[in-house]
């Protein structure tokens, strides 16, 4: 007996079919998901509907979304059959990105990380970037000392450089990180704000706090900081230190001015990493003021062991509609 996913109609005769087989029963829950969700997800998505009887699938529907379904149904077969969990964004990602057509051939994965997959283990789980520009990213933020990650929000700019500093230092490649923002208000001004000036500036830091915590756990994170192990500081503390033996975030750099950005860079001191991360097209500097990102996009491109790494919509690896709302404003821009 067939077992149908969740169409809300049965195949027509008009509609092409292919079939495909998967060699391992035991692995088709966790491919097919509970409750066929996983099935259900890549029908809404390419508009296509999918039976499966036994490990034998068919896909019917129109010639590229039946070939696009089969190559995210093989992709998400390779992880499974490698022990990886299948979430809604690495079925989202793999139909989007189309990582799936060479997931299975170890020649065409960077051999970072074990089993030649790219891998960023920390104390509390193990990260995964998700998209090509992801993963290039992550190669760029190893091999060079100082890196660039430049695009929309939700693309994991930051979330995976603050990855990689925690795996540099509990690999003792480095002895603290270093995490900076500009306080750079959007809409209110600090002075407004009760309290002191730490809590002031919190506020404006939480998302690396939240960086942070993903990855180690709480009583050590706290350990950490009051060792001075880790620090998370506004840009304008930077300046007078030299950052040696450091992994240094410098996020938001967009909202860095052009002297600021020239202090922080040449803060990065013997042993350290240095990532700068930020977003075009949201600059909450004063109209007129320029943008250090701009600038340093400008002068630093092409210098040996800088790294510039881009990222677009297509990347965004939040909720799907994030994806469609940076489209949006994109076209409306053009």
């Amino acid at each position: 007996m067939s077992t149908r996913a969740l169409s809300p109609t049965a195949p027509t005769e008009d509609m092409l079919e292919t079939h495909l087989e998967f060699p391992d029963n035991r692995l088709l829950i966790d491919l097919f998901g509970e409750f066929n969700r996983n099935l259900a997800q890549i029908e809404q998505a390419l508009g296509v509907q999918i039976i499966h009887n036994g490990n034998q699938v068919s896909v019917f529907g129109e010639a590229d979304a039946i070939k696009k379904a089969s190559d995210v149904l093989q992709a998400l077969y390779v992880r499974a059959e490698a022990g990886r969990e299948i979430l809604p964004a690495d079925i989202d990602a793999e139909i989007r990105m189309g990582e799936g057509a060479s997931a299975g051939s170890p020649a065409d994965q960077m051999e970072l990380f074990q089993g030649g997959r790219i891998e960023i283990k920390t104390r509390k789980k193990t990260i995964e970037p998700r998209t090509e520009a992801q993963k290039a990213y992550v190669r760029s933020l190893f091999e060079n000392e100082l890196g660039f990650g430049i695009g929309p929000a939700g693309t994991g700019k930051t979330y995976l450089a603050v990855a990689v500093g925690v795996n540099m230092f509990i690999n003792g490649h480095v002895d603290k990180i270093i995490l900076s923002r500009p306080a750079v208000e959007a809409g209110e001004r600090l002075g407004f704000l009760p309290g002191d000036m730490k809590e002031k500036v919190d506020p404006y830091m939480q998302p690396l706090y939240d960086a942070l915590n993903d990855f180690l756990p709480s009583k050590q994170l706290g350990k950490m900081m009051e060792e001075k192990r880790i620090e998370i500081a506004p840009l304008a503390f930077m300046r007078g230190r030299t950052l040696a033996n450091a992994f240094v975030v410098l996020d938001e750099a967009q909202n860095a001015t052009t002297m600021q950005m020239k202090m922080f860079l040449t803060r990065l001191g013997e042993g350290s990493r240095m990532v700068i991360t930020g977003d075009r097209s949201q600059v909450d500097l004063p109209r007129g003021v320029m943008s250090g990102l701009h600038d340093a996009e400008r002068l630093l491109s092409g210098i040996d062991k800088i790294g510039f790494n881009y990222f677009t919509s297509k990347d965004v690896v939040r909720h799907p509609l994030v994806a469609k709302i940076i489209e949006a404003y994109d076209a409306d821009d053009t």
